[in-house]
């Protein structure tokens, strides 16, 4: 393993050691050295990769939103590449949202809160990768609309936005007071939303 793999493996290490005591205890309460301990590694460590714990947890959200993102433009790509429409790429991307939130609930937890705090070190990182993963929603919305597929009525950010966080705060839902319940029922719930207040079939 090369210098830079290990050490991407150890950030991953620190990023998941950091989700879950943030999410547990709260930004404030969680300690470098807790972080270290839970990650397995030395406390030296978290500061040779990060430069604080504010820096560990800005990069951390920019870490996972990155990786909320990747699976949205993955599924609008596969989806165009079976050459399905924009509405199927629409319900693929909240299907892949979903799985996102399923493999990752507490990092979703933690990005959901943070969302609404103001004043943080971190606000405008957050709201930069926020826009990176509503921009992938925003233009399969409007390549719709182009192709006719959706009204030309529909406010596209507003719209974008309200799928994201229909998707994030459904899934926080269904894993806190509905845990019962599988991925493909929540999945066939909003993909009637979907259908039903968006295309207007």
């Amino acid at each position: 393993m090369d210098t830079s793999t290990r050490r991407q493996a150890t950030r991953q290490k620190l990023y998941e050691a950091a989700v879950t005591l943030i999410a547990e205890k709260g930004f404030s309460a969680t300690t470098v050295e807790e972080i270290a301990e839970r990650a397995g590694v030395a406390k030296g460590t978290v500061y040779y990769n990060f430069a604080s714990k504010t820096v560990l947890f800005e990069e951390l959200l920019r870490h996972g939103v990155g990786l909320l993102t990747a699976a949205l433009q993955a599924a609008a790509d596969t989806t165009a590449e079976r050459g399905g429409s924009k509405v199927e790429a629409l319900d693929a991307m909240i299907r892949a949202g979903l799985g996102f939130i399923d493999a990752y609930p507490a990092f979703t937890q933690l990005y959901v809160a943070e969302l609404w705090r103001t004043n943080r070190a971190w606000q405008s990182t957050l709201l930069v990768v926020r826009q990176e993963a509503v921009a992938v929603v925003e233009t399969v919305l409007r390549e719709a609309v182009e192709g006719g597929e959706l009204s030309e009525e529909i406010d596209i950010p507003l719209t974008a936005a309200a799928l994201v966080g229909m998707v994030l705060v459904a899934a926080l839902d269904w894993q806190a007071f509905q845990p019962g319940r599988s991925i493909d029922e929540v999945h066939a719930a909003l993909s009637r939303l979907l259908h039903g207040r968006v295309s207007g079939r």
